[in-house]
């Protein structure tokens, strides 16, 4: 779309107000708008000015400045807002150099795709992610210096199965329960309906949408793939739509991994293809269909899996869903059909076009813009450097001998181990540029003083439970 184009579509849909959306480094969406007569052709190369400093993980006060350039492309109208607002996705620049900004995820994922083609190993890689949720009805939480609880409720929490609902009708699925059950057990498909039609309208492709596993409204709707920053783009956009539905039907969305005790996490399985000249470069005659490509690529992820969660897994939460011995993706393995490896080969289709691979063990806390651009690097550095990815494991691995299982790898065991494999494990995302020592060292620093540091010194309820009459 034509900075004319969008102008156009404005004036068609009578809009009054844009809305310009960027991200903050951790990965959650920040937005300001302007009136609809401050945008013309110009703004797409001029932008508009913000305060840097004010947005975690960026600039400091004595240099605050910056600019964020709206990109034609991503042009939409919001579903939400009272007044018709156009929506804008931009891309940070320095004010002084007109430099894109290192720390501005949007800039990383247009860098990754770039070096993909550099390398001539492909035209376009694809990301199909498949975002867990929870859907619950109410939730509480505090942290201070002398106490901290949290307290979810939900219609559907199984632990409402004896309270006093004047009536009670039932029907709460049990723990591990959840799938796929039709009403009146499966409250939410309405919902999640109003959510995949509010998608579709903005033009993001879904294939599906179901209850999940676990009780009190696990859910999941998955995106059809695109292209990696397309993909980044609409991850934001699901994310937002699927919060402001709920909250619109007075329920409430959450991504956190790990927000029930002992029921089943919330993952994003996240499906990877590479294609040049309009073949699909993963397809051939290996195992499972796989082309000598992917399989180099599966060595790569594999092998730096761990630096991988840092930007895939990287919150203090993710660390409760990835538990050896409770279906947690944490072994580093890859098999065809094997849901309990790391990375899985879906053999729904016998189609050479369909042919992908499979990395289970992200989660939907995650900035997509990094999240995918460093399971690309890691994808490339495969290729190129021909990293065997060794044997699959077609077993069940959770059933396998302790001297067999303890030869099997493991995704790191907290966020603070992730992202010690990074610092020591990084070369493969510096190539081409497409991370920078200066992103990598800001991730590293903000996720420990802000999160890791921050949790560990703080006392944990169940620790009274455990210890206060020591």
């Amino acid at each position: 779309m034509t900075p004319k184009e969008v102008l156009d579509m404005a004036k068609e849909n009578g809009a009054k107000v844009v809305d310009l959306r960027f991200m903050d480094f951790p990965g959650v969406w920040q937005h300001f708008s302007v009136p609809i007569n401050e945008l013309d052709e110009s703004s797409f190369e001029d932008g508009y000015g913000f305060d840097g400093s004010s947005i975690r993980g960026w600039q400091p006060i004595h240099a605050s400045d910056m600019l964020v350039v709206p990109d034609a492309d991503t042009a939409k109208m919001d579903p939400f807002y009272e007044a018709p607002t156009l929506v804008l996705i931009g891309n940070i620049v320095d004010p002084v150099t007109r430099e894109p900004y290192t720390r501005d995820p949007r800039n990383i994922a247009q860098k990754a795709e770039a070096y993909l083609k550099s390398t001539g190993i492909g035209d376009i890689a694809y990301f199909g992610p498949e975002p867990e949720f929870f859907i619950f009805d109410d939730i509480r939480f505090e942290s201070t210096r002398f106490g901290a609880f949290y307290e979810i409720d939900s219609i559907e929490g199984v632990w409402n199965s004896g309270r006093e609902e004047m009536p009670n009708l039932g029907y709460k699925p049990r723990h591990k329960e959840g799938y796929f059950p039709v009403p009146p057990m499966d409250k939410f498909q309405d919902l999640r309906t109003e959510m995949v039609l509010t998608l579709e309208n903005l033009g993001i492709a879904t294939e599906a949408q179901h209850h999940e596993v676990a009780t009190a409204g696990q859910a999941e709707i998955d995106m059809r793939f695109m292209p990696l920053l397309q993909m980044a783009d609409q991850l934001m956009w699901f994310k937002y739509v699927l919060k402001n539905v709920a909250y619109r039907n007075n329920h409430t969305v959450t991504f956190m991994p790990k927000p029930i005790f002992e029921d089943n996490g919330t993952g994003m399985h996240t499906h990877i293809s590479i294609w040049k000249e309009d073949q699909p470069l993963f397809a051939g005659d290996k195992y499972a269909g796989l082309s000598q490509e992917a399989l180099y690529a599966i060595g790569g992820i594999l092998t730096h899996c761990k630096a991988l969660c840092a930007f895939t897994n990287p919150t203090t939460n993710s660390y409760k869903r990835l538990v050896p011995g409770f279906e947690a993706p944490v072994n580093l393995a890859y098999s065809s059909r094997n849901r309990s490896a790391a990375i899985r080969i879906p053999m729904y289709s016998p189609s050479p076009k369909t042919k992908r691979i499979e990395f289970r063990t992200p989660d939907p806390s995650c900035n997509g813009y990094l999240a995918f651009s460093a399971m690309l690097m890691a994808v490339i550095d495969g290729i190129r450097n021909k990293i065997d990815p060794g044997d699959p494991l077609d077993k069940n691995i959770y059933n396998l001998p302790p001297e067999e299982l303890a030869e099997i790898p493991s995704a790191p065991g907290s966020l603070e181990e992730a992202l010690a494999s990074l610092k020591d494990d990084q070369e493969f995302l510096l190539k081409g540029d497409v991370f920078t020592s200066d992103a990598i060292d800001m991730w590293i620093e903000y996720k420990i003083e802000n999160e890791v540091n921050d949790v560990k010194l703080r006392p944990h309820p169940h620790e009274f439970f455990l210890y206060f009459d020591i």
